[in-house]
């Protein structure tokens, strides 16, 4: 009997130790199929809680934006717009500008005769208040000789513009509509890179999609004109008819009006660029009471200060704009402004490139005092100036000519100019100086940028006249030192630096 027994307990717990080896194997099993499904409870419970509490911010504790696109959906529109336009009987030619806009022409074919058709374009809109004002592009409505907005919900109005203001490339339109649901405009400044954005508009006429990226830069200037720029840079996919649409953050706030993007198949390809909000608000401010943006101008014509012009000028090169000429009679020019001159800060803003200047200074009431830092001969001085208002609206540029140097010395060869040649050329009468006629493409001054056509007016700050004059400034450089040269392109004075000889 006891030996029965003992044979029974021995099975017993053979028995036992087998289940508890088997359960043990099973909770192995699950552990390590919860490393390979991390959508598991185990996976979750693993996952550290900073990065969950980073989705759930981001995400609003799910894997979705739709709410957000539920909210603001309704205030981004269709604009359609028509006009008369003519075209040439070799059709449309190719466009090289890498910089497109959005505006997606819509032409018939081209004919042998010149002939006049409808031209219709399609873009984006934002609603901003409830009573029906909406902005866009400038370059949306430009021409348009009739607009329609058509509402999310598929009603279309007749619009009317109330103003436009090319250089920020914004305009502002109003339906009789009531009761709509506008998006609030955020405070673009707070915007950081690497905050999540959501384009919302009507790319190339499939219909309202919304699509996601970060914000992937800030202050960006594309340099397309004389336009104000200061815009949100972003890989949100944006393409043909997002042009005038919203730029959203997970807020659901207005950080940006989309505007151009850059790429070289004229499609997307992640760099888009959009207008802050805070820019679009003081814009559409005036455009609403004033019909017309007033800005202040201090009369110069600056560039960015580079590492080889500051050890020329023997300064650091530590931010700041170099003032290549001041207008006649100009708020500059009555400050005391001289060529040559680095801005350092306005308004006791620091001075950091072109861009950030002529945005500070529009952005002042125009007749107001401000005040400007420059660095002159090595020495900083503070100066104060009561701003101009521009009169007229910035326009674009237009493409610049080629230009040249002396061929013996800075390969490009020169002519003296005469009043005969600037009529000639299209120049100013009063120019002084020597016209560039050649530019070798492998010479010194090609490297630096100078063109045929330019007016070579200074070299290392001593006036030029002639081509001996030329020659001289040039051989009495400094050997180990770049060569500023002082030069006038398309009527508008801009400095250049020439690397030494190797």
């Amino acid at each position: 009997m006891k030996d029965r027994m003992k044979k029974w307990l021995g099975r017993r717990t053979l028995a036992v130790l087998a289940a508890a080896i088997l359960v043990a194997a099973g909770a192995t099993w699950r552990s390590v199929a919860a490393d390979f499904h991390p959508t598991s409870t185990s996976a979750i419970a693993s996952t550290p809680a900073g990065s969950l509490s980073v989705a759930r911010e981001i995400a609003g504790s799910r894997d979705s934006y739709a709410d957000i696109v539920k909210t603001v959906s309704p205030a981004v529109v269709t604009i359609h717009t028509e006009g008369r336009a003519r075209v040439a009987p070799t059709g449309f030619g190719n466009d090289e500008d890498l910089l497109r806009r959005f505006f997606g022409d819509q032409f018939g074919r081209g004919s042998r005769e010149p002939r006049s058709f409808r031209q219709r374009g399609l873009g984006s809109g934002v609603i901003v208040t409830s009573d029906g004002y909406i902005l866009t592009n400038h370059h949306v409505i430009d021409g348009a000789q009739e607009t329609r907005v058509e509402l999310e919900d598929g009603r279309t109005f007749k619009a009317t513009l109330v103003g436009s203001d090319q250089p920020s490339d914004l305009a502002l339109l109003h339906i009789d509509a009531t009761n709509l649901k506008p998006l609030t405009l955020g405070n673009s400044d707070a915007v950081q890179v690497g905050d999540v954005a959501l384009a919302i508009g009507n790319p190339l006429g499939v219909g309202q999609t919304v699509t996601m990226g970060i914000v992937s830069a800030k202050g960006r200037s594309t340099g397309m004109g004389d336009g104000y720029e200061d815009f949100l840079q972003t890989d949100a996919p944006i393409n043909h008819g997002n042009s005038g649409g919203a730029l959203v953050n997970t807020k659901g706030e207005l950080i940006g009006i989309n505007s151009q993007i850059l790429s070289p198949s004229d499609g997307n390809i992640g760099i888009g660029f959009a207008i802050p909000a805070n820019m679009a608000r003081r814009v559409m401010s005036e455009l609403r009471t004033e019909g017309h943006v007033r800005r202040a101008q201090l009369g110069v014509q600056v560039q960015p200060v580079t590492a080889e012009m500051a050890e020329s000028l023997g300064v650091q090169a530590s931010g700041g704009v170099i003032v290549s000429s001041v207008g006649a009679d100009s708020a500059a020019a009555h400050a005391g402004v001289k060529r040559g001159d680095i801005i350092k800060s306005f308004n006791g803003q620091p001075v950091q490139d072109v861009n950030s200047l002529r945005n500070r200074v529009a952005d002042t009431p125009p007749g107001s005092t401000g005040s400007l830092v420059v660095l002159r001969d090595g020495r900083e001085q503070t100066l104060t100036v009561k701003l101009d208002e521009v009169s007229t609206p910035t326009s674009r540029r237009g493409t610049d000519v080629a230009a040249a140097d002396d061929k013996a010395v800075l390969g490009i060869a020169v002519v003296p100019l005469t009043p005969d040649r600037a009529a000639r050329s299209g120049l100013r009468r009063d120019l002084h100086g020597v016209l560039v006629q050649q530019v070798s493409p492998e010479g010194r001054a090609a490297d630096a940028g100078v063109q045929e056509g330019d007016v070579i007016l200074e070299v290392n700050r001593q006036p030029v006249q002639s081509v001996e004059d030329l020659r001289d400034a040039v051989r009495r450089a400094p050997p180990a030192k770049p060569t500023l040269l002082l030069i006038s392109r398309d009527n508008r004075e801009l400095f250049v630096t020439v690397k030494p000889a190797a």
